[in-house]
């Protein structure tokens, strides 16, 4: 069997792409402005290089803030061009505002306008491009899937959502065929003798094996999958896929072989990132307190008008290693809340006060909690703690839940910057997903990945 693969870009491949040819079409902008004898605002030579290498750190800073490097987003062109516009003008606010670095003002202040147009028509420029060109099917990931019939519906639906460029494009039964077997209708089936065929027919990328007993599988596709590989066709195992696509850990589909899908970070036990981390804690939850001073006037103002009643309030948490602490935070629902008992917040929940949801959108609500940060019963990123009475609920359901305490809880997370609040038993089952991944793949290029996300969360008023 002769097959030609087809060209295409992995995730990674495509996100510095983005990034490499957004400095490269912002560098072009700026020559082609310097053709003009009369701009002379910023001129592209060797003496300008400091500020020509902290415009391009600003495009990628901003340029991840506000999105523009999010592979679904950067699929389509009318979310690229919002995205481009907001950076451009964040770019150039804070290229103006640190002249010590950046050029000083030129004297025809319209030369700032060509600049900022330049940067915009640029980048539109590439992603009109990118969008064409390197997302059209000709560079789709083509996907073959083979695994129990009965098992492949949620990876599919989780799969088909993740990744603009990575397409299912059937399946094949890996087990025995009965007449009671389970269909599955949401994908096309092939048949199982004509797997190495649909291959070079279907002009398969990469085999994706969603086998949950590999003991099941038949001695036919078996034989197969081991011919492929003998000829350096690429098979993966779906947990290695999902993690990459969703960055989360698919715990329902681990059974009772969970040991192979937590082999959690080394940074979990290195000092040296234990120390950086708590440094890091440290020195931003003492900015964080500072600004809350500054703005405690205005919050108080905000409590009194739409919020009658303290202003803080504590309640307990379940912290690292499952050790209770009190959190403290800015009171965002009425007094007596809970006077009916313990229950899950909810969208539009009418115990939230007109202020309070403010507080929460803003997550100006979390400002106190950079004391206990400082306490050291929490740190600036981990899983959000949780109350004793839903731990123990959620531990009974899901499985692996007591997991997350294995590190400190946070004011942001891994989970608070890729879904929403959690309201339910299923959208908690999702942050877990999450949460394992952050303890399980931690270090500091993620952490400061949440970081610039969480900027993100906060500037797009997501929140609880």
């Amino acid at each position: 069997m002769k097959h030609k693969k087809g060209i295409h870009f992995e995730v990674s491949e495509r996100k510095i792409l983005l990034r490499i040819m957004d400095l490269v079409m912002v560098f072009f902008a700026i020559y082609f402005l310097n053709l003009y004898p009369e701009f002379e605002y910023i001129e592209f030579d060797e003496n300008n290089l400091t500020a020509l290498i902290l415009l391009g750190v600003y495009v990628l800073v901003f340029g991840t803030i506000f999105e523009l490097y999010d592979l679904q987003k950067a699929s389509k062109l009318d979310t690229t061009f919002r995205n481009i516009v907001i950076t451009t003008s964040t770019v150039v606010l804070f290229y103006l505002l640190t002249p010590i670095l950046s050029p000083y003002l030129p004297e025809e202040r319209i030369q700032i306008v060509y600049f900022y147009l330049a940067i915009i028509l640029s980048l539109l420029l590439w992603r009109f491009i990118y969008i064409n060109l390197i997302e059209s099917p000709r560079f789709y990931k083509r996907i073959l899937l083979v695994g129990e019939v009965s098992n492949i519906d949620g990876l599919v639906n989780a799969l088909n959502a993740s990744d603009p460029n990575y397409k299912i494009i059937g399946f094949i039964n890996s087990e025995e065929s009965t007449s009671e077997s389970v269909r599955f209708k949401g994908l096309k089936e092939f048949e199982a003798k004509d797997f190495l065929n649909t291959i070079e027919k279907e002009r398969i990328s990469e085999v994706l094996v969603a086998s949950f007993n590999s003991e099941a599988i038949i001695a036919e596709v078996y034989h197969d999958l081991i011919l492929l590989l003998e000829r350096g066709f690429k098979i993966r195992e779906y947990t290695q896929v999902y993690e990459e696509l969703l960055h989360k850990v698919p715990i329902q589909f681990v059974g009772k072989d969970f040991y192979k899908y937590f082999p959690f970070s080394r940074s979990n036990e290195n000092k040296l990132y234990i120390f950086f981390h708590r440094a890091f804690d440290i020195v931003v939850a003492f900015l964080g307190l500072l600004c809350g001073l500054m703005l405690l006037p205005f919050i108080l103002i905000g409590n009194l008008l739409g919020n009658r009643g303290p202003l803080f309030y504590t309640q307990e948490r379940v912290g690292r290693n499952s050790k209770p602490f009190r959190i403290l935070k800015l009171r965002t629902m009425i007094v007596n809340a809970e006077k009916d008992g313990v229950k899950w917040a909810q969208k539009n929940d009418k115990r939230i006060t007109s202020f309070g949801m403010f507080l929460r959108r803003s997550r100006l609500d979390e400002i106190p909690q950079f004391y206990n940060v400082i306490k050291g019963e929490m740190s600036i990123i981990g899983p959000r703690p949780e109350r004793p009475f839903f731990v123990n609920e959620l531990s009974r359901i899901i499985p692996f839940y007591e997991t997350r305490h294995i590190i400190k809880p946070g004011l942001t997370g891994w989970a608070q910057v890729n879904t929403r609040y959690g309201s339910s038993i299923d959208d908690s089952l999702t942050k877990l997903q999450y949460d394992l991944y952050y303890i399980k793949h931690r270090s500091i290029f993620l952490d400061f990945s949440i970081t610039i996300k969480t900027l993100s969360t906060i500037l797009y008023y997501r929140g609880q």
